[in-house]
């Protein structure tokens, strides 16, 4: 399979639609998904839903998507990195969800900081940006080592709301001018 991006530790590459079982190990531990949906996704819904939904994006947006993660030291999977179409199509959106015994490697952060610098160098973006809740401290410091910076904070009505839904959810970007005078370094 050939690589979309490869940092200094990891391997991007396209999802398949033999990668269920990557999928439901990732989105099976309750700690993955605390500020995401709360609980583990179903493996009736990994086939349904997540993993027709990352295929439709490659269809539709050659260069974006959901891409799978591996350890170049020993090839374990790690998790997943996305850079995914916004409203504006100068702009996309980053996100990564990674399995917990990689945490705390700075895989986060090489992995969105390859993905910004390939929008703006080889994707011609002009915007790239990423949100969580606000009390995910940790994805947000991930954000701000990544190069990109605080935007607002805003409150969404949810029928059954995680832990912390009172506080907002948050918005950080960086612009091709910021990233080009050095935020990227």
């Amino acid at each position: 399979m050939t690589a979309y991006l490869e940092t200094e530790r990891l391997t991007l590459r396209r999802f398949t639609p033999g990668d269920v079982e990557l999928l439901v190990e990732l989105d099976s531990d309750p700690e993955v998904m605390r500020f995401l949906t709360g609980q583990p996704t179903t493996r009736d819904e990994v086939e349904r839903e997540i993993l027709p939904g990352f295929l439709k994006v490659y269809a539709a947006h050659e260069q974006l998507g959901t891409f799978a993660a591996y350890e170049k030291a020993g090839g374990a999977f790690a998790g997943w990195f996305g850079m995914q179409p916004t409203a504006d199509p100068a702009a996309v959106g980053v996100g990564y969800r990674l399995l917990r015994p990689v945490w705390g490697k700075g895989y986060a952060t090489e992995g969105t900081k390859a993905l910004i610098a390939r929008a703006f160098t080889e994707l011609g973006m002009e915007r790239v940006e990423a949100d969580t809740m606000a009390v995910n401290h940790r994805s947000r410091a991930v954000m701000r080592r990544s190069g990109l910076r605080f935007v607002k904070i805003w409150h969404e009505h949810f029928d059954d709301p995680l832990p912390g839904t009172e506080f907002g959810e948050v918005l950080y970007a960086v612009d091709r001018t910021t990233w080009e005078a050095g935020s990227h370094e």
